[in-house]
């Protein structure tokens, strides 16, 4: 095992940059003990150890993170969320399946609302619509599709052709979208921070302590920089490096982002960025991300790497040049923060969810959906371990995640796939 399983991430987060400072609490010390162990403070790993405080008060919950809470991937994502995971342009019997994943969909945002509302936190949340953007052929054969279906199955929504676009991003590039009704924005580490600041009392959040070795005795210990911990239940929500504790090695694959945050720009500046405020996703799932921040910053998010990050400079110039090819009177803003964050990816868009081994249990495989469907997993995988529901809804709802091909056949398959898909998305990149 490596030293420590945590990503590589070399710059801080952006988001976090924007924040007040904040005092980490102290890492895991000498000996300790609990009844439950929870390992990675993110989205799901705090929902986890939240439900499990709920469901057992008389248990010690510990949180273990191996960062800062709000410098994970936790808080570096772009910050689109959404109460329903609407699938338009499907079958009948795939909207059926649809409609009961969008109720555990619904079931995580109403968690995040209830804690915002009950702890007096709040993460900028903004309900502004979702914008699927195309640039290419194929991306506006996409986005027609996505307008068909919408009108079948009755999904509010709005088509919007270039000048449409154009009205709403202030950007020529993009041939037409589609607007749906539902659609929020937040600031993530802001969101991340407010969970990890209002668990319960029964809870203990360490941070800077990764765990560096997990073995199974009696129960398990855990072993960190500096302690030594013993446990009964332990549940792995670290995500993709959940496959450095030997775990799920077939079936997830880390995959790198990137996203860039400009300086706060003049009014003049702003003026050129279309609507206050909006979120467009690519037509095209390698294309770039983007989206307006507060009142004078913009945001980009684009390029992906296998398993390691890509280099700085390779990061920084490819996010300026798709800015800056979207708004070319704006090739005078630069960016000021720059970040990469890790996410999990499964060959089949299922997570990988449950239980591991004796007393031991893990939630990953988000696949780039995390902030709400983290929530919702991290619930209900609490709930499975305290009352020993088997969660058989959930399960069939969301499919188990596949096998994936050993290495070395995996990395080159992933490098000739992203190859194939990267011609394919052209100008949405």
């Amino acid at each position: 095992m490596p030293a420590s399983p945590l990503p590589i991430h070399r710059e801080p987060c952006g988001w976090n940059r924007l924040l007040p400072s904040r005092t980490p609490r102290p890492a895991a010390q000498g000996r300790m003990t609990a009844r439950f162990a929870v390992i990675g403070a993110g989205y799901t790993g705090l929902a986890a150890a939240r439900r499990l405080a709920e469901l057992a008060p008389e248990a010690d919950v510990l949180v273990l993170e191996g960062t800062e809470v709000g410098e994970g991937s936790s808080g570096r994502n772009s910050g689109f969320a959404n109460p329903r995971d609407s699938k338009i342009g499907l079958s009948v019997t795939e909207m059926e399946r649809a409609e009961r994943i969008n109720a555990f969909t619904a079931e995580g945002f109403s968690a995040l609302l209830d804690q915002m509302a009950l702890h007096g936190f709040d993460c900028d949340l903004e309900k502004v619509g979702r914008i699927t953007g195309a640039a290419t052929a194929l991306g506006m054969q996409k986005v027609q599709s996505m307008i068909a279906g919408a009108t079948a199955h009755g999904f509010e929504h709005i088509a919007l052709d270039q000048a449409g676009m154009r009205a709403v991003t202030g950007s020529d590039y993009y041939q037409c979208g589609i607007r749906t009704a539902e659609g929020y924005l937040l600031q993530p580490a802001k969101l991340v921070r407010g969970l990890a600041d209002s668990l319960p009392a029964n809870v203990r959040l360490c941070e800077n302590t990764p765990v560096l070795g997990l073995e199974r005795g009696k129960g398990w210990t855990l072993r960190t920089p500096d302690a030594l911990i013993a446990v009964e239940t332990v549940v792995l929500a670290a995500n993709p490096a959940i496959k450095h504790f030997g775990y799920w090695k077939d079936g997830l694959v880390t995959i790198y982002t990137f996203a860039g945050l400009s300086e706060p720009m003049s009014d003049a500046d702003c003026a050129k960025l279309g609507e206050p405020s909006w979120g467009l996703l690519p037509a095209h799932r390698l294309g770039s991300t983007l989206r307006r921040v507060g009142r004078d910053r913009f945001l980009v998010r684009s390029l992906y790497s296998y398993e390691k990050p890509a280099a700085s400079r390779t990061v920084r110039d490819t996010l300026t040049s798709a800015f800056h090819r979207r708004f070319p009177d704006l090739k005078h803003v630069r960016l000021e923060h720059v970040w990469g964050g890790t996410t999990a990816l499964t060959m089949n868009g299922s997570p990988r969810w449950g239980r591991i081994d004796e007393q031991l249990y893990g939630s990953a495989g988000c696949n780039g959906a995390g902030i709400v469907k983290g929530t919702i997993l991290g619930q209900r995988l609490a709930e499975m371990i305290v009352t020993g529901d088997p969660q058989t809804e959930l399960v069939t709802c969301y499919g188990s995640a596949s096998s994936i091909a050993p290495e070395p056949f995996r990395t080159i398959g992933f490098h000739i796939v992203s190859a194939l898909e990267r011609r394919k998305c052209g100008l949405e990149a």
